[in-house]
């Protein structure tokens, strides 16, 4: 009768590396080091490329953030469009944060980080008069008020002084306060291009009893 051969696991003794002890502290030395470097500039891309934390300063946005507002600015859709070559161009009713030049009242090279709320989209038509905007575009001809009929519209000052009649140019938004009598914004230095817009609101995370998405 013919029988299946098998194999079984050798037990003979192999020649297994031996590490020393003083091999194995160098490389947990090492690794230490590499978790130490590379934390911190992981940390500084992040913060660079994908989000940060920032601060409100100001009454300027309320009464939907108020002054010492902790927030939390979402940048990834900024950094893909420049990495695509595209314009990144919010949404009308975010709230950005951007750079604005030339603000001879702050001492920091004339410049500041500035968070306001989009209003006007380019190609719009501004007008501010008898204290409140409207639109004017290709979609709505006869006008519409930006600051009606959102979920943010409470949050908004129901009077905007100003008299303003503005085409907001290529590549550009203007931007308001939602405490209209208290903000410097478009309409004292017109439009902003979007290559100045650091991010969007994403999250308030302090108060904490106050936590919100913007998403």
């Amino acid at each position: 009768m013919q029988q299946e051969s098998s194999i079984s696991p050798s037990h003979e003794p192999t020649n297994q590396p031996t590490h020393s002890p003083r091999r194995e502290g160098v490389k947990s030395v090492f690794s230490t080091l590499a978790i130490l470097i590379a934390a911190p500039a992981i940390a500084v891309l992040l913060t660079m490329f994908v989000f940060q934390s920032y601060q409100v300063d100001g009454p300027s946005m309320e009464t939907t953030l108020q002054n010492n507002d902790r927030l939390i600015v979402w940048k990834l859709p900024r950094t893909v469009a420049r990495i695509t070559g595209h314009a990144y161009v919010p949404h009308r009713g975010d709230i950005v944060i951007f750079v604005e030049q030339g603000l001879r009242d702050f001492s920091s090279g004339g410049s500041k980080q500035l968070i306001k709320r989009v209003v006007g989209l380019p190609g719009d038509r501004v007008v501010i008069n008898n204290g409140s905007i409207t639109i004017f575009n290709k979609d709505n001809p006869s006008g519409f008020n930006p600051d009606k009929n959102h979920d943010f519209s409470s949050g908004i000052a129901s009077f905007t002084s100003g008299d303003v009649d503005f085409v907001v140019p290529t590549n550009q938004v203007y931007v308001c306060g939602d405490n209209r009598p208290n903000s410097l914004d478009s309409r004292s230095f017109s439009s902003v291009p979007v290559s100045a817009i650091v991010g969007k609101l994403s999250l308030r995370i302090f108060p904490i009893a106050k936590f919100r998405s913007f998403i």
